[in-house]
């Protein structure tokens, strides 16, 4: 009875946002009319918060949809924004201005800026040293082969395409969405285990690898499209050097002046005092990054980075929360504006195209076998090696977030990510995402066994 009043639910809900996002695309139709007309007291206003009101309420919803079948919500937040993205197809073009209003970029730009941010604080550069060697050998393993098996997937399929589009296929491979992992692992119990310690620790060097080898591509490819091909071996030194020690030396200075910068702060008593001065240093070093022709979420990372819980335990010592709760209502209004916009992106008449799922499924294969190698980085017998390669996987919000920048670099006139790319690079992120927690918890599970038989063993 239970099941049956549930699934009603259900029906009732997915019937209520039928109709209701019905009448908000005609309410969107005529907004953007009046505002055209200079019509009302919103002005423009009014267009951009019915698209707000379409975004937020479609994000819940797919959102909803996923977790109750165990997945993340960003999948589901991909996927509505392809539904709404492609209704033009049906006749239905009440949005297609979404994805070309400046406002709505501008908003979802913000909301990658402040999840990269969370994704920040969530790394540790004083958990990143206890996990050693071991770690930091399966994020090598785990850039290098996804990034050169990509290359070549992309030359093989794009031949007639510049070596730089190659290389940034390349890229999209190299980071993990550490998020995703970290849920299973907890789901199952194992977030204390030693492969979890190993993974996790990987994830976040991998994360930091990651986006110093986009800084870097996409610093060559705008050196490229404003000088032409003659780009030295000197102007791609001076970019690695850049994208390092922009990294590194956010960490360096933050570990001195954070303190003192939180000791100023704690002496103003204005309301809300912790969490501007925590934007303040996220936004600083986004444009810092943006000014020295890296991608803004880089220094947005870093920020994350070099904010130390120790740096502002007066504020936590007079009852203020901790940054990771002030952040999470930002995010929850934001971040689902950028993947909706993401999803809307994707054109779904290029998956009709046997040439661009053949793309996609080998992009897929790289992107699994990639991370596969992270276990020949492991040498201790007693740890689960395919547990750790498993748990590389996922790409998840991570793949968006370079398939999204790649779709606005400019090379010889047009996107480094073209739409049929992109389409490639999004199902690469659904399979990876959706394969990764399956199949990490049987593999863990099997290994405990083995485990169990192996000590039995020994005993008798």
């Amino acid at each position: 009875m239970r099941l049956l009043t549930n699934r009603s639910l259900m029906l009732f809900a997915v019937i209520a946002a039928v109709y209701l996002l019905s009448g908000m695309a005609f309410a969107s139709e005529a907004a953007t009319e009046g505002a055209e007309a200079g019509e009302g007291h919103g002005g423009p206003v009014l267009e951009i918060l019915i698209q707000l009101i379409v975004i937020l309420l479609a994000a819940k919803l797919g959102g909803d949809v996923f977790e109750r079948f165990n997945q993340p919500a960003v999948l589901g937040e991909l996927v509505i924004g392809m539904v709404i993205g492609n209704l033009h197809l049906l006749g239905l073009s009440f949005f297609d201005g979404y994805i070309n209003n400046l406002t709505l970029e501008i908003l979802a730009e913000i909301g990658v800026i402040i999840l990269l941010f969370q994704v920040g604080l969530e790394s540790s550069v004083r958990e990143m040293m206890k996990v050693g060697l071991a770690s930091f050998m399966v994020a090598i393993f785990g850039v290098v082969a996804p990034f050169f098996l990509g290359w070549g997937v992309g030359y093989l399929f794009l031949p007639t395409e510049s070596i730089f589009v190659h290389i940034f296929i390349g890229a999209t491979l190299t980071a993990t969405s550490v998020g995703i992992t970290a849920r299973v692992l907890k789901d199952i119990g194992k977030i204390k285990t030693r492969e979890a310690k190993i993974i996790l620790g990987a994830a976040v060097i991998d994360d930091i690898l990651g986006l110093v080898i986009l800084a870097v591509v996409a610093g060559v490819i705008t050196a490229v499209n404003s000088g032409g091909e003659g780009v030295g071996s000197i102007t791609i030194l001076w970019i690695i050097a850049k994208a390092v020690l922009f990294v590194v030396g956010a960490i360096v200075i933050g570990s001195f002046v954070m303190p003192q910068y939180f000791k100023f702060a704690i002496r103003l008593k204005v309301k809300g005092v912790f969490l501007s001065f925590c934007l303040l240093v996220c936004f600083l070093l986004s444009y810092l990054a943006g000014v020295i022709g890296l991608a803004p979420i880089v220094g947005a990372f870093a920020a994350g980075l070099i904010l130390d819980e120790v740096h502002f335990k007066q504020f936590r010592e007079r009852g203020e929360h901790s940054i990771e709760e002030l952040i999470e209502p930002i995010a929850i209004f934001l971040v689902p504006v950028f993947f909706v916009r993401m999803g809307m992106m994707v054109d779904l008449t290029t998956f009709a195209q046997v040439e661009i799922l053949g793309f996609a499924a080998t992009l897929t294969f790289a992107a699994i076998i990639g991370k596969q190698a992270c276990s020949l980085a492991i040498f201790d017998k007693t740890t689960n090696r395919m547990s750790i390669g498993l748990g590389m996987i996922p790409r998840g919000e991570v793949g968006l977030i370079f398939a999204g920048i790649g779709a606005k670099l400019m090379l010889d006139g047009h996107p480094v990510i073209t739409t049929a790319t992109y389409s490639a690079v999004v199902i690469m992120v659904i399979v990876t995402t959706l394969v990764t927690p399956p199949a990490l918890k049987i593999s863990l599970l099997r290994g405990d066994k083995a485990k169990e038989a192996l000590a039995a063993a020994k005993k008798s």
